[in-house]
């Protein structure tokens, strides 16, 4: 099992975080505060006992615009300027094969669908990026659900009119080779350029993270099943901070990873839950787990942990809204993201909907 001891320190104020929090200040979850005493460790704080500064929403946000329910919904990303949000969702079960509705959707911030795509292309979309200049990426992770040969095991950038622009990997053909995937989670790309991997979905998997050229050719790989620095189980989200730190959710080991971006490991983290998604914004990070309960990861409560990215510190949770923690099947958000009013988005893959928190 992984090592649970605090690994650092973190010098900051306990009061001053929380507090900014609550008032509703997003700026003040970011900033680093100094102070002259020294904050408990990271690891010793109690989520529940944090503020929760959301309001739930819309738990059916975007579905009527869509004219149909969502199937089961992990990918999900805003726009550059924080004023739509793009979803992936599963066609209205847990996989699009045999489906001709369109996945990939862009929706403004009230839920009124703007555009769609990728009807035929999919088999189960999994994790979203979407670059400064609007092209968004989905991988195709054919995970637990049932699907047939020839899908999947891909990841595509579109443009946001949804003509494809580069296509890794090779469809339904899995591999861990320099050129093929095998269930790929998530992905992201630098401010450089260069593409990261997180490959591949399912505790037995590649377990690794690749590193790609900004025109999609190998550059590195690093990782291996295990639990020891730098082994994933189950490598299922991926982030970067201001620092060009690598997040690498490790979420069969419930714990986050952190990496410079040449696969050096940097800390581990294992008081933000059991991560199924990430998501940094003027870091301030946003974890999610929807998996924690008595079997995986017992005692951890399931819900939206958000916290300063650079010093570690948790300033906030969001619990899980399904009052099942003892179940061993999944609940809440497994992608998480936040638009330009600050407005909190979770896309759930087990309740199959989008649900949107409002700041309070």
């Amino acid at each position: 099992m992984p090592d649970r001891r605090p690994l650092r320190r973190i010098l900051l104020s306990a009061l001053i975080l929380p507090l900014a929090a609550c008032a509703g200040d997003p700026e003040a979850e970011a900033a680093p505060e100094m102070a002259a005493a020294e904050s408990p460790d990271p690891a010793s704080v109690d989520p529940l006992q944090l503020p929760n500064p959301y309001v739930m929403g819309d738990s059916t946000w975007g579905q009527a615009s869509a004219g149909r329910d969502f199937g089961a919904v992990s990918a999900i990303y805003p726009a550059p300027d924080g004023q739509s949000i793009w979803v992936g969702e599963r066609c209205g079960a847990n996989v699009c094969v045999g489906s001709d509705v369109d996945p990939i959707m862009q929706f403004d911030l009230e839920g009124n669908l703007l555009t769609s795509f990728g009807a035929g292309m999919f088999a189960w979309p999994h994790g979203m990026y979407v670059e400064d200049d609007g092209s968004v990426w989905v991988a195709d992770a054919t995970g637990y659900a049932v699907v047939p040969d020839g899908w999947g095991h891909v990841m595509y950038k579109f443009s946001p009119t949804g003509e494809v622009l580069m296509a890794l990997g090779e469809r339904g053909d899995p591999g861990a080779g320099p050129d093929r995937f095998t269930k790929p989670s998530d992905m992201l790309v630098a401010p450089d350029g260069h593409i990261f991997v997180a490959d591949g979905h399912d505790a037995g998997g590649n377990n690794r993270v690749v590193k790609l050229s900004p025109e999609g050719e190998f550059v590195m790989e690093w990782g291996s099943t295990g639990e020891a620095d730098g082994q994933f189980r189950d490598v299922h989200a991926l982030a970067m901070d201001s620092q060009g730190r690598l997040w690498v959710g490790d979420r069969g080991n419930s714990r986050i990873q952190l990496f410079d971006q040449e696969g050096n490991h940097l800390e581990t983290i294992t008081h933000m839950g059991r991560p199924s998604g990430i998501y940094i914004k003027d870091d301030v990070v946003y974890v999610t787990d929807s998996e924690s309960n008595t079997q995986r990861n017992p005692g951890v409560p399931r819900g939206i942990f958000i916290g300063n990215a650079l010093t570690l510190e948790l300033t906030a949770f969001v619990p899980d809204p399904e009052p099942t923690p003892d179940e061993s099947g999944t609940s809440g958000a497994e992608g998480v993201v936040v638009d330009a009013e600050g407005n909190l988005y979770g896309a759930e893959v087990g309740p199959q909907t989008v649900r949107k928190w409002v700041r309070r």
